[in-house]
């Protein structure tokens, strides 16, 4: 609870604590202040308790801490029952952004599995976006492209 408080923080706190309430009641001042913070305690664990009692047995074993929704991430994906490592293993982000950035710069690519599409080294399939495209006549219209609309 006092985990950031400081050794003259600390002193601060009692100096300025003796000056409010006297040396005489300082006592009974603290005595109330830790009375209260049982009492809070207290009914802290029993709304606790009641809403683990209300919830049944099939939650017995739940923990408010696993409401942080950081505490909750972590504790699923060290379960693995979705198989969440696999799909995280068995992607490779530089590999998809090194095909991708050869793609686009035109530098040859892994070669494609027969079947798998049109073989762009070959000049079939999708045009070479480095060659400048070519000046179309004073009347002609540009070529239609089912896929730009």
């Amino acid at each position: 609870m006092f985990n950031d408080i400081g050794a003259l923080e600390l002193v601060t706190l009692v100096v300025l604590a003796v000056l409010i309430f006297g040396p005489d009641k300082l006592p009974k001042v603290i005595q109330d202040v830790s009375g209260f913070i049982r009492k809070i305690r207290a009914f802290s664990d029993s709304a606790k308790r009641d809403i683990r009692e209300e919830l049944g047995p099939e939650f017995k074993d739940f923990e408010f801490e696993d409401l942080n929704p950081k505490t909750f991430i972590r504790k699923q994906l060290d379960n693995d029952d979705l198989g969440l490592k696999e799909i995280r293993n068995g992607f490779d982000l530089r590999k998809e952004i090194t095909d991708v950035t050869d793609a686009v710069n035109g530098h040859e690519a892994e070669p494609v599995a027969s079947g798998s599409g049109p073989d762009l080294s070959k000049g079939g399939g999708s045009p070479d976006l480095q060659k400048k495209p070519q000046s179309l006549a004073k009347d002609e219209r540009p070529p239609f492209d089912s896929d730009a609309t």
